[in-house]
């Protein structure tokens, strides 16, 4: 019998992560234009301050995901969400810029205990192996975090000044997230000894998982593929904008773009309902393949609205498959023990090469143009495919009911 997460949990963080990623992330696209007047930046100014808070919290995570496998996810969740809400505060009662971007580098640092990764260690705490299917239902509520906030951010900004918006988003991380996530430390941690390996939520089927003696190997590789996925969803969806404008699609940017969110809504629900069974092994090979997909037909198809659309249609499936995979993927190719400090440092690849992504796609498109550009992404989003590949050769199959050894 395995144990598994309360819906109730899932909601709930479902919730905080819809507020996390709402207010820590998506607005700040929104109130950047408010925030340069202000300081008399420059966008250029206003977003090399976020790279640099990105580029914090990336080195960050690894320590983040030791407390969380300490201290448990929900007390680390708890004080995150606290910590978060002093730095938006912080933020909103700036001087000048230098205190803004200190501020900025304290929320995006705070955020490690908040979003993803630290809510996938919640849902491996509360419900071991079945947490797998948790995180695909997570995945999907938290995807509608951008369909609601970028509208409420622009709505709060129409009749008050983004320092009173930021207050607003650090009420709802005090008031909202952190009494939600004191909630989930009154749900007993259940977890039998076959959930940690050997079985699933589907009724005992084979788990698939990295012998011993290739974890280190296995756990590399994927930090690689991780790495540079972040690079290549970093640098087309941060810079979509000029990507389209220069191919000639700028006419239709609104209908592309409006395309990218609900793909990635669809191809969630669409694991939820169909993938119960598909190992995050396959999983991984085809959010892999979906990305640079995607983006060659652009390369080639371009100025096709048509052939844009189903870019946007192709990277948006990618999108959200590829955040299903960054929490199942290490559950079950490396188990339970230690998912906190394992997920950190995947966090960690991934949001450091997403940070600096958008810089070198920009120097690259100058050097050698944009249709260029796409190829050279193309390029790199490939060789995770091949990464993946590699990884679920190197798994094997265990007998059903077996308690392999965990590292």
């Amino acid at each position: 019998m395995t144990s598994r997460v309360p819906a109730a949990a899932i909601w709930a963080l479902g919730i905080t992560q819809i507020v996390g990623y709402g207010t820590l992330y998506y607005s700040f696209s929104v109130l950047a234009p408010a925030i340069g007047a202000t300081f008399n930046w420059s966008p250029e100014w206003t977003f090399g301050a976020l790279t640099i808070a990105l580029l914090a919290g990336g080195l960050v995570s690894p320590l983040s995901g030791h407390v969380i496998d300490r201290w448990g996810a929900v007390p680390a969740m708890t004080a995150g969400s606290l910590a978060v809400g002093l730095a938006l505060v912080l933020m909103a009662f700036a001087a000048n810029g230098y205190l803004f971007a200190a501020a900025l580098i304290l929320m995006e640092a705070a955020s490690t205990l908040v979003l993803y990764a630290a809510a996938f260690a919640a849902l491996v705490q509360l419900g071991g192996r079945s947490a797998q299917r948790s995180i695909t239902h997570l995945t999907l509520i938290a995807g509608f975090a951008s369909t609601i906030f970028w509208p409420l951010t622009a709505a709060l900004l129409s009749w008050m000044d983004w320092r009173s918006v930021y207050l607003v988003f650090a009420a709802f991380n005090v008031v909202v997230c952190a009494p939600l996530h004191l909630w989930l430390g009154r749900i007993p941690q259940y977890i039998a000894e076959s959930d940690l390996v050997g079985t699933n939520d589907s009724g005992g089927k084979a788990s698939v998982h990295l012998p011993q003696s290739r974890r280190s190997l296995g756990f590399a590789l994927v930090l690689v593929a991780f790495a540079l996925q972040g690079v290549l969803m970093s640098a087309v969806t941060l810079q979509i904008v000029p990507l389209l404008t220069t191919l000639g699609l700028g006419g239709s940017m609104v209908l592309i773009t409006t395309v990218f969110g609900p793909a990635q809504v669809l191809s969630r629900l669409t694991n939820m309902v169909f993938g119960k069974d598909f190992p995050a092994t396959s999983l991984a090979i085809v959010a892999a393949v979906l990305l640079p997909a995607g983006t060659m037909l652009l390369a080639l198809t371009a100025p096709s609205t048509t052939g844009a659309v189903l870019f946007a249609l192709l990277f948006g499936l990618g999108s959200g498959l590829t955040s299903i995979v960054s929490g199942s993927l290490p559950l079950q190719l490396f188990g339970r023990e230690r998912y906190g400090t394992r997920l950190g440092w995947l966090s960690s690849a991934r949001q450091i090469a997403s940070a600096v992504a958008p810089f070198a796609m920009a120097v690259v498109m100058g050097l050698v143009g944009v249709p260029l550009s796409l190829w050279v992404v193309v390029a790199i989003g490939a060789v995770p495919i091949v990464v993946f590949a590699w990884v679920a050769a190197m798994t094997r199959s265990e007998v059903p009911g077996a308690i392999p050894k965990i590292a």
